[in-house]
């Protein structure tokens, strides 16, 4: 996830996550070729995480302006110190909840990767959408959908079964909500917003060995290791790790493949 645009107090390492994430950036960047930009609009980006896609939006519009939001301190701190305005004067960075969305008619794009999943009211993020987008304006997200990662759910459970971890996730309450495509369409419309496509689509997300795997877990499964003591966290997550090889070993070059499911949504404002 780039971040997140929720109110959820997790604690996120920056640099961490920005050495973990090569996937989710590989997914972006994908998504960044669509864009077809001019190079003068003004472009929202929500959840920008460490904010280096947001960077790259910044560079593709000199003409413009980018700003990147995430709820988290920790990212937007990062950010800013990363890019500042002295390299990126058409970037500015806020702390802001995506379903708070504090703007009015600005932007001729929203863009987001791998952060909406962690909201979990999406209709009140996307009517906050609609008022950010100037008439005509577009949005392209991309974020976990229906049946994402179901492979590690599955080692996740194997583990619980066979340990007492799960005394540590009584009151677990998960942020995540993978969507399906006629949900989140009924949603676009109720928000005012023109679906113009909401697809589910599969990627193998790919990690270098289990210490990938390890890393992936420890910057994203935060709900889940957050709830457990600090110094028995790294024991949890490799207990989980080595469950997830025994069911799905790593292949000939060593890789660990994990079964990824991502949401597409693009819509216009009216």
């Amino acid at each position: 996830m780039e971040g997140t645009g929720t109110g959820e107090a997790y604690r996120w390492d920056a640099a961490d996550y920005r050495d973990s994430s090569s996937q989710q950036k590989k997914w972006g960047r994908e998504l960044l070729s669509r864009l077809h930009l001019h190079g003068d609009e003004h472009v929202l980006d929500i959840g920008c995480g460490d904010g280096a896609l947001t960077a790259e939006i910044a560079e593709r519009v000199p003409e413009g302006s980018v700003v990147g939001i995430d709820s988290s301190p920790e990212m937007i701190a990062f950010a800013r110190s990363i890019y500042p305005p002295s390299s990126y004067p058409n970037l500015s960075w806020e702390v802001m909840d995506a379903q708070d969305l504090r703007f009015d008619g600005l932007f001729d794009l929203a863009f987001s990767n791998a952060a909406l999943h962690w909201v979990s009211d999406q209709l009140r993020v996307l009517r906050g959408v609609r008022r950010s987008l100037k008439p005509g304006g577009k949005t392209l997200f991309q974020m976990g959908g229906r049946g994402n990662a179901s492979n590690v759910v599955r080692a996740l459970g194997e583990l619980l079964s066979r340990s007492d971890w799960g005394r540590y996730f009584e009151n677990l309450r998960l942020p995540y909500r993978f969507c399906s495509p006629q949900e989140y369409e009924a949603w676009l419309r109720e928000a005012g917003l023109v679906p113009l496509r909401v697809e589910l689509v599969e990627k193998d997300m790919v990690h270098a060995g289990r210490k990938g795997l390890e890393a992936w877990i420890r910057t994203t499964w935060l709900p889940f290791t957050q709830c457990i003591p600090e110094d028995q966290r790294e024991g949890f997550i490799a207990e989980l790790s080595s469950i997830y090889l025994e069911l799905y070993p790593p292949d000939a070059e060593g890789l660990l493949h994990v079964n990824a499911v991502r949401l597409e949504v693009e819509a216009q404002r009216r």
